[in-house]
């Protein structure tokens, strides 16, 4: 077993191999997926997640043992590199990797702070009338363009990946989650669009998101408005001709 703890939390190590010894059966139960497991439970009075990526098959095994970079280990990675450029998420604590004899990986964890958070982007995507809806998109997006300046491209920007904390005075807090899937370098004003795409945004959103970017990134708001109009366009012909074709193949 590897295990490697966040130095604020590293007299706490024994008590962080405990929560893993009992994952199975302690802890409330948030997510049960095909490939991973997160449960909440609690680091001494402190609530945290855990994440459990289940055991790869011999192949992708292969791959993250001599190739590739563990998802617990990008987790934590990603999570530190974000919090050292002042972007929120929640607090990466430790991750842990199990591999066998041959040292190829078995199962890996990720543990996490817990955000007790108000609503996701999900929510405020899907309701025209959901309160104070503008100025959530303007303040969002301002936090995806100072992730943007950090170099941080997001493979995985979807609605559901953004926690929201509503603070005082009409101010928001925003948080990034499921961080495995990130690289980060230099983003032209197309990929900076293009990262919006997954939002599954209107046409109203996208005139909302297009105006606050530009004023933050100085480039022609028409200019923004059309390529991410056309991004946002695409996905979603790519995404519903997807869906259609599974309809097609499972009526067969």
């Amino acid at each position: 077993m590897k295990i490697i703890v966040h130095p604020k939390y590293k007299v706490q190590q024994n008590a962080i191999l405990q929560l893993i010894t009992g994952f199975l059966t302690e802890g409330n139960l948030i997510v049960k997926g095909s490939r991973n497991i997160i449960k909440s439970n609690f680091l001494g009075d402190e609530k945290v997640n855990i994440k459990f990526f289940q055991k790869p098959g011999i192949f992708k095994s292969i791959i993250y043992s001599f190739f590739r970079i563990t998802k617990a280990k990008r987790s934590f990675d990603y999570a530190n590199y974000l919090i050292n450029n002042n972007i929120l998420t929640p607090f990466p604590i430790a991750y842990i990797e199990n591999r066998n004899i041959l040292g190829l990986l078995k199962d890996s964890y990720y543990i996490c702070s817990q955000i007790d958070y108000d609503f996701t982007i999900r929510e405020l995507i899907h309701d025209p009338l959901f309160p104070e809806r503008n100025i959530i998109l303007e303040q969002f997006t301002a936090f995806t363009f100072k992730m943007h300046q950090a170099k941080v491209n997001f493979l995985d920007h979807s609605p559901g990946n953004t926690l929201v904390v509503k603070k005082d005075s009409g101010q928001y807090d925003f948080y990034l989650i499921d961080l495995n899937r990130m690289n980060f370098r230099n983003l032209s004003i197309e990929e900076r669009m293009d990262n919006f795409k997954k939002m599954w945004l209107s046409k109203t959103m996208v005139k909302v998101i297009a105006k606050a970017y530009a004023k933050l990134s100085n480039e022609p708001e028409e200019k923004l408005n059309a390529i991410l109009l056309q991004k946002t366009i695409q996905f979603k012909r790519k995404i519903t001709k997807k869906k259609y074709l599974k309809r097609k193949i499972g009526r067969k």
